[in-house]
Formats: C-alpha cells, sequence, structure tokens
C-alpha cells in the first residue's frame, strides 16, 4: 500500500487553537543559535527544541502543527523514511524546512522534489544562509530570484576611521580566491586615499575613475581590462587619481558597475567607507551583506550604533554582520561591556595582533595566511557572509517543485519562485 499523501489528511479546526508561527527540532547548540539569530529578524516568535526528527514526529502526534516547522536529520540513518513518517503528522498548511549534514544534489532534489520540502540547508549553519533561505519561507513572502544570479556583493565599512575594515576586506578577498579559488575581486572606490590594494600588493589604475565618470562604458571587456590581477583567481579594482584633480562621479555609477562585475566574479568585497557621500551610499545599499568593523572603544561603539540606523537595502535579509577587531588590546573594553552597551551580540571576534598585522600590511601580504585568531576570524567571516567553510563553498541548489507527501505545492507559486 502506497505511503499516505499527507493532502489527504482531514485538517481538523481543532488542530488550528494555539498554532505556533514557528516550531524548530535542532540537536545541537550551534544550528539552534544560527536559526535564532538567522530568523529573529524576519519572524516574531521562534520555538526552539533540542530533539531528533523521530522524537518530533512523536511529540507532533500529541499537539498541533506549527505553521513553519523545521527539523533537524543529521545523524539518521534512513532520512527520507523518517520524513515520510513525518509527513503523516504534520497539517497539509504546514512548511517544513530541513536542516541536515548531507551535502548532495541528489538528496537535495529527493527532499524538495519528491517530499515537497519547501527548502534544505546542511551544517554548518550560517545565519546569513539562513535568513536568505529559510526567511521567505518562515515570512510567507517572495523572494528576488536576480539575487541568486551572478556574484555576491559584500560591502565592508568601519565604524570609524582605522578600525581595520580594509584589513579585513583584503583579507576576505584574498581568502575568497586564493584559497577557496573562487574568481573574487576587492573593489576599493576611494579613488584618491584608498589603500585596499596595497594590502594584497596589487596596483591601481585609471580605469575606475573612467568608470564612475562615464557608466555608459562599463561593460565585462572594461571591468577585465580595468581590474588587476593579483592571481588566477583574486583581482582588485582600485584608483590612484591625485587629491588636486576632482572626478565627477556620475548618478547610477556605482549600480552599473556592480552590475558588470557581478557578471564577472563570484564575489565582489568592496572597501566602503562611512561618510555621507552618495556613491558610498549607493554601494552599501546595493551590497547582499553589509559587514560593520568596530574596535574596543567608545567611539567605535558610538558610531556602530548610528551606522546599524542606516536602511537595509532590498537585497539584505538581515542587519550588518558586526566584526569586533583588535580584541585584547591595551585600555580597550571588553567584549561583554560592548555587547551590553549595543544590546546585541557581536558575530566575529579577531584578537588585537599588532604584529602580524603590521607586517603584513608593510609587506602587501595577507595576515590571513598565517594560521591563528586572525586567521580563524577571517574564516567565520567568510562563513557568515558567503556562505563557505574551511572544507569549501556551498553549493548553489536549484528552487524545488514542492510537490509531495507534505502538500505544499502551492508554496512555489505564493513565494514567486521559478524553477531552474
Amino acid at each position: 500500500m502506497a505511503t499516505p499523501s499527507i493532502t489527504q489528511q482531514v485538517d481538523t479546526g481543532a488542530k488550528n487553537i494555539d498554532r505556533a508561527s514557528l516550531l524548530a527540532f535542532i540537536t545541537d547548540a550551534e544550528s539552534e543559535n544560527a536559526l535564532q539569530d538567522g530568523l529573529g529578524e524576519l519572524v516574531p516568535s521562534i520555538q526552539l527544541r533540542r530533539a531528533s526528527v523521530r522524537q518530533a514526529t512523536a511529540l507532533l502526534r500529541k499537539m498541533p502543527s506549527p505553521e513553519v516547522l523545521i527539523v533537524d536529520i543529521s545523524g539518521e540513518d534512513a532520512p527520507l523514511a523518517a520524513l515520510h513518517d513525518l509527513s503523516e503528522v504534520v497539517e497539509p498548511s504546514t512548511r517544513v524546512l530541513v536542516v541536515g549534514d548531507r551535502a548532495d544534489m541528489n538528496f537535495y532534489r529527493s527532499l524538495t522534489r519528491d517530499l515537497g520540502v519547501a527548502e534544505y540547508l546542511y551544517k554548518p549553519l550560517a545565519k546569513e544562509m539562513v535568513a536568505r533561505m529559510f526567511g521567505p519561507a518562515c515570512a510567507a513572502r517572495p523572494i528576488n530570484s536576480g539575487a541568486l544570479q551572478g556574484g555576491r556583493i559584500v560591502a565592508v565599512t568601519g565604524a570609524c576611521g582605522g578600525v581595520g575594515a580594509t584589513t579585513i576586506a583584503a583579507n576576505l578577498s584574498f581568502y575568497l580566491g586564493e584559497e577557496l579559488k573562487r574568481h573574487t575581486i576587492l573593489f576599493d572606490p576611494d579613488i584618491y586615499t584608498g589603500s585596499a590594494a596595497m594590502m594584497l600588493g596589487g596596483r591601481a589604475g585609471t580605469g575606475l575613475r573612467l568608470a564612475l565618470e562615464t557608466p555608459s562604458r562599463i561593460d565585462e571587456l572594461f571591468v577585465e581590462r580595468s581590474a588587476q590581477p593579483v592571481s588566477e583567481r583574486l583581482s582588485v579594482l582600485a584608483g590612484d587619481e591625485k587629491v588636486t584633480e576632482i572626478a565627477e562621479v556620475a548618478e547610477g555609477a556605482g549600480r552599473a558597475l556592480l552590475a558588470a562585475l557581478r557578471r564577472r566574479y563570484n564575489f565582489v568585497v568592496a572597501d566602503v567607507s562611512s561618510a555621507p557621500i552618495p556613491l558610498y551610499r549607493e554601494l552599501l545599499m546595493l551590497a547582499h551583506q553589509r559587514v560593520l568593523v568596530l574596535d574596543p572603544t567608545l567611539a567605535s561603539m558610538r558610531n556602530t550604533l548610528r551606522l546599524l540606523a542606516l536602511p537595509t537595502g532590498p537585497e539584505q535579509v538581515r542587519r550588518a554582520v558586526l566584526v569586533l577587531n583588535r580584541v585584547g588590546q591595551p585600555g580597550g573594553l571588553t567584549r561583554a561591556q560592548i555587547e551590553e552597551a549595543l544590546e546585541m551580540n557581536i558575530d566575529i571576534v579577531i584578537p588585537y595582533q599588532p604584529r602580524l598585522v603590521g607586517n603584513s600590511a608593510t609587506l602587501g601580504t595577507p595576515a590571513a595566511a598565517s594560521s591563528g585568531g586572525f586567521r580563524n576570524g577571517i574564516l567565520h567571516l567568510a562563513r557568515e557572509v558567503a556562505f563557505v567553510s574551511e572544507g569549501g563553498p556551498q553549493i548553489k541548489i536549484p528552487l524545488p517543485t514542492n510537490s509531495g507527501p507534505f502538500g505544499l505545492g502551492k508554496l512555489r507559486d505564493m513565494l514567486g519562485r521559478r524553477e531552474q
């Protein structure tokens, strides 16, 4: 006898009483934190429980199904069978999201196309990935399919001058391009005094100013000629103009330039100043993810609160990633003091290593090439903003058809998704 489809089950009115908006059954604390941080700004109420998918099935037999259900199939010997059992106790209108430990495309298709799971992510989870991939299903809102096409833009901004934002941007670019072998470009829009290119031993040119003044000339060939290669998969785009010559930046130049860079590179890491200049604000709005770097000082904390008040861009699903640089600096505040003052958690912590960072900047070599706390911080940052880990990048997965025993066939139309 065939497995009964949940769409054939009778939906009783009694089960809709006190229905949770989002209920997650997760087996480890790290994933719990990623779900809480990634979805906390999108979903008003999240209930997290430490349980496996089998335990979740047993509990859901005795309680109302939530609007959105997240289950963890990590370590399960027969995950598809476990999800079939779960489908027998879940109401048809419940949107089911799955977390697991298998990075397998065929497995992903089995979940989303055969079982009708709304989305699947494998561990370790990153807050930004959770917000971007689970967020639309949790909030029942459409996603912009254009955001899935082309490279990813990460804007790194310092809360104050001299907090190390350029160093962070350069080393993040190095890790993505050199070690993960993804086509990456470090973009420094400060054509007068920018120093991002120097951090990687790269060269600045005149092409950037031309692009900003005449965006109509920007195309892939122009970008290829203007970007200066550092290695096979790492380039820099920076200017070196005289401070006595004022460039007339055309309206929309930032958008045109980023669009061309996204067609050529997997990652665009932009070192963007917090100064209220139209070009910089345009870049911040167009980024997929902002990174805000602060150091353990009062001035940095004050400016962090001000910069977090800036409106988010259309492709940004959560607040900026907070990087606390130079932890342990003599006379500096502690992490606990900063988190208490900001009333939010710091996402990434990078220790104070003045000799390593100073020597690397002088020689034009990345500090992340050396093992230690600084490198670990960059790896953690890469995982948060680019969905990558030490073992390599997260797979790009196609959007599901959602036609299976979970009865989620309407979700695809509701979210405005299209099959790739």
